[in-house]
């Protein structure tokens, strides 16, 4: 994902309450400008994380469990012409996220090999792996936990976590409906509205 849009950091925004679709819920258009979709590992912990020392270990022992997520991104800004610094001023880009609704256990799943097909309309439109994602989507989410302890709002028990892209982003549309496949987490299904 920093290759696709060219910055050579990761970054991060706050997924907010409203953010989150139900189930089958659809995208009304116009929700998300410009809207993008990616696939990512969500993780939910099940305790605190307030150190920024904090070790890969102990973020293992603080993980509820796993569920494969679609990233519903967008921008303010014209033709996504965007550097790091407008990603953190936009939120990280972040319009909305879907989950899938079966939780997995974090030892039930590779995250680092785990196989991401994207489809729209049956049509394969991105394809990736765990390891796209910082090598592994537990970088990521450990990059994270660290990150935000050092700007004083440390993660929670209940914090989703979205470890960021397993492919490329895709450009959607009304009407699109798209399927995400990550092995081993199952599928999510983000559908937009035709108007």
């Amino acid at each position: 994902m920093q290759q696709q849009l060219g910055v050579d950091a990761p970054d991060f925004g706050m997924l907010f309450a409203d953010m989150e679709l139900a189930p089958d819920e659809e995208v009304a258009s116009g929700r998300v400008l410009q809207p993008k979709v990616e696939a990512e590992v969500a993780v939910v912990l099940e305790r605190d994380l307030d150190s920024e020392q904090v070790t890969l270990s102990q973020l293992i022992s603080t993980i509820a469990y796993v569920l494969p997520a679609v990233e519903i991104v967008g921008s303010r800004i014209k033709d996504w012409d965007i550097r790091l610094l407008d990603t953190v001023a936009d939120n990280a880009s972040s319009g909305l996220y879907s989950l899938g609704t079966r939780p997995r256990k974090l030892s039930e799943v590779d995250l680092r090999t785990c196989g991401m097909l994207m489809e729209r309309k049956g049509e394969v439109v991105s394809v990736g792996v765990g390891a796209a994602c910082l090598g592994h989507p537990l970088s990521a989410a450990l990059w994270l936990t660290r990150k935000m302890a050092e700007v004083g709002r440390p993660l929670q028990a209940g914090d989703v976590i979205m470890t960021g892209a397993l492919g490329p982003m895709v450009t959607v549309s009304p009407g699109d409906i798209i399927d995400t496949t990550i092995a081993g987490l199952g599928v999510v299904r983000t559908a937009f509205a035709a108007n």
